[in-house]
């Protein structure tokens, strides 16, 4: 018997879908707002806002079902700052703002972001590149005899290459 699935397939299957999810979630919370089409975004603001209840829980149960939602770096940003902002709140932690349609193919583009702002933006940690030491090798140059070419010789080569 076939099963209906609930929510929004967007033309994807169950692995593409959850990696989408996970993605425009973390974007989320890296960047405090996300600008996405309208039907991703009202897939996943119900999954936002279960998330942002378990984390307001504060559980070992409730901490691993956010774990798997978010990337590594997203989930350390999302418990310390994006929880805490919501404690008093009970629901409703985004909004969607239309903004019109996409150039290319006029697709319904929306912006996602939370309801209460951040003080603090995300500031990216890069990590220092290696630098690899280079060793110089020497070339060996052969010295070359000094030959002594007269005209008489240069004719005579040039006659028998003719």
């Amino acid at each position: 018997m076939k099963k209906s699935i609930f929510g929004k397939k967007l033309k994807r299957d169950k692995n593409e879908r959850t990696a989408l999810f996970k993605s425009l979630i973390s974007a989320l919370v890296l960047n405090e707002s996300i600008k996405t089409t309208e039907a991703k975004a009202k897939a996943i603001k119900p999954e936002i806002d279960k998330l942002v209840t378990h984390a307001k829980k504060g559980t070992n149960a409730s901490m691993q079902k956010i774990h798997g939602s978010l990337s590594h770096i997203a989930l350390d940003r999302f418990i310390s700052h994006v929880a805490p902002r919501f404690k008093d709140r009970n629901g409703g932690y985004t909004r969607i703002i239309k903004i019109g349609g996409r150039v290319g193919d006029e697709a319904k583009m929306v912006i996602l972001e939370w309801v209460e702002k951040s003080d603090a933006p995300y500031v990216k940690q890069v990590k220092a590149k290696k630098v690899k030491k280079t060793v110089k090798k020497e070339t060996k140059v052969k010295k070359v005899k000094e030959v002594k070419v007269s005209k008489k010789t240069i004719k005579k080569a040039v006659k028998k290459t003719k």
